[in-house]
């Protein structure tokens, strides 16, 4: 979030940074400034406009109200408040509108991000009937331990020594795990709920026929997804690439032999689609790739769009 800040030339008087007792005194740099880490109390918000959140949800129940109650704006990375009724969750591309006078602002899951802006295009075209998507995402979406796992792992492979794993429940390294988050009852995981029920209500369309399997893969940085859609309409790929070339954000990769791909977009702010392909297995019938940097557009870039936008309204 500083490098985003600071890298957008963000209109900002002052930065203060809290975290746990764990990070207090650590001095980060931004612009010219060297700022140290305070431990976040109930007293901290006083004078602060805008409050970006990035902890756990349990934390995000107990700060966010007290930053709201101290008069700041709050923007909340975790799950906690996202299917909250009355707090929006917002992509900036897609549903600004909906963070317009909130104190509480949700940012959505990483994977959701770089979907809804490409299905709120062809909802927009020819109308949503289904939607399937599968997801190839990176370990960074599982915090640092889920990094330096990979790493140790793939050490370990080449150096023939023993592997261990916590921060997953298999093996990550030269594997692919089939759950993201708990497993449900029915099968599902939390991580494919939150996509599904996450665009239902970003697109405001509460019946949405869409489904997802939530894939981690021996990435580090930026995750993938295989969308097909149906639409109520006929929608040509070339209709709908021309659309999306027109999107702030959104780059469109239109020759079979040139898509985008996980190494290539990491580090970089854009939504990449490629592989946009007519799919004969219905009437109207849709099939792309989408690739994008998690940590970036999937997490700390979207919220501070959100603050970009709140400050120029």
């Amino acid at each position: 979030m500083l490098v985003v800040l600071e890298e957008r030339k963000f209109p900002v008087a002052e930065v203060r940074l809290f975290a746990s007792q764990d990070s207090v005194g650590e001095v980060y740099k931004f612009r010219d400034d060297e700022i140290a880490v305070r431990l976040l109390e109930e007293d901290s918000f006083e004078g602060v406009d805008i409050a970006l959140f990035a902890t756990s949800g349990e934390l995000a129940a107990k700060f966010v109200p007290l930053a709201t109650k101290a008069g700041a704006v709050s923007i909340d990375n975790s799950s906690h408040f996202r299917m909250s009724p009355d707090v929006p969750l917002v992509v900036p591309e897609v549903n600004f509108e909906t963070a317009l006078g909130k104190k509480i602002i949700a940012n959505p899951n990483c994977s959701t991000i770089q979907l809804v802006p490409v299905l709120k295009a062809i909802h927009d075209l020819a109308g949503l009937k289904h939607v399937v998507v599968s997801t190839y995402q990176s370990v960074s979406g599982a915090g640092k331990a889920a990094l330096d796992e990979l790493w140790g792992q793939t050490l370990a492979v080449f150096n023939q020594t023993e592997m261990t794993h916590e921060a997953f429940q298999h093996q990550i390294a030269f594997n692919c795990i089939p759950q993201i988050d708990v497993l449900m009852d029915n099968g599902f995981t939390k991580e494919e709920y939150k996509i599904i029920n996450e665009s239902r209500k970003i697109l405001g369309i509460p019946d949405l026929r869409i489904t997802a399997t939530a894939v981690r893969v021996p990435v580090f940085y930026s995750h993938a997804e295989s969308v097909f859609v149906e639409t109520d309409r006929p929608l040509s790929p070339e209709t709908l690439a021309q659309a999306l070339s027109k999107m702030s954000g959104v780059v469109v990769h239109t020759t079979s032999e040139e898509y985008p791909m996980q190494t290539d977009v990491a580090g970089t702010d854009d939504i990449h689609v490629g592989r946009l392909r007519k799919d004969d297995s219905v009437p109207n019938g849709l099939s792309m790739w989408i690739v994008a940097d998690n940590v970036r557009k999937g997490a700390a870039l979207n919220a501070v769009q959100i603050a970009e936008r709140l400050c120029s309204e």
